[in-house]
């Protein structure tokens, strides 16, 4: 799978084939039903089987989170490598230089005459947005086909972002195509208004900032899920301070 939707589109990856619905299941409406449900738990308790079934439960907790979830640490690695590579190329477009007029050279097709002229470097920007959209959907296809589930969520938040910005891309040349991945017209952006493109690239708020941010929250998230223990059962003092952040909030 390669395609990023909603983090709920993923929840059956992680349904276990074990009912532990008494662990955690409420009383029935019905007393005397409730009252037999009481004495069966009772009952469980008293034999041990509810332990086991404790133990059972927590245990698979573990060794999911171990596993990453079905990961291997070398996917998790890639996967690290490209949202860290999403976060620097959408960092380069908040970059305030970008954005500013320049003394360019310009050719003239039929005569072969350059003149100079002050313009927006059009050629660097073209060139920070395509490297920008290539993370991007190198991040989505990853994601799309990890077993993670942090990964999944904070990719779905960022590919949630990107569709509800949608309107505003499609005026700079930027549409999302098959499987959530952005696809750019190079002659659309170009006549875009800089204004726009300001909005969309510059800014904590903007679509580009909060790229960042998500691809941020993915990076963490593989690292994460690559912790390691230790012989003693507890967590490197490297994985350890991996481990103890917390979940990225969307924005």
């Amino acid at each position: 799978m390669s395609e990023i939707k909603s983090f709920s589109d993923y929840t059956s990856k992680y349904n276990s084939n074990v009912d532990y619905s008494v662990l955690f299941g409420g009383t029935s409406d019905s007393s005397s039903v409730g009252n037999t449900n009481m004495l069966s738990d009772y009952a469980a308790i008293k034999n041990g089987s509810y332990g086991k079934l404790m133990k059972a439960y927590y245990a698979k907790q573990d060794a999911e989170k171990l596993s990453g979830k079905g990961d291997t640490s070398q996917k998790l690695t890639l996967m690290k490598t490209n949202a860290d590579s999403l976060k620097k190329s959408a960092d380069a477009l908040n970059d305030a230089s970008l954005w500013e007029k320049k003394k360019i050279k310009k050719k003239d097709e039929k005569t072969g005459e350059e003149t100079e002229v002050e313009d927006y470097d059009w050629d660097a920007i073209t060139k920070k947005v395509k490297s920008f959209i290539d993370d991007y959907n190198d991040v989505v296809k990853e994601a799309g086909e990890s077993n993670t589930k942090d990964v999944l969520r904070n990719a779905s938040w960022m590919t949630g972002m990107t569709d509800k910005t949608s309107h505003l891309l499609s005026k700079i040349g930027i549409t999302i195509g098959k499987g959530n991945k952005l696809e750019l017209d190079e002659d659309e952006l170009k006549k875009a208004d800089i204004s726009s493109l300001k909005t969309v690239f510059t800014g904590y708020n903007s679509f580009a900032g909060k790229t960042a941010q998500k691809a941020a929250g993915i990076s963490n998230a593989a690292n994460r899920a690559s912790a390691t223990y230790t012989n003693n059962g507890t967590y490197s003092k490297k994985d350890s301070s991996l481990t103890s952040s917390k979940i990225d909030k969307e924005v």
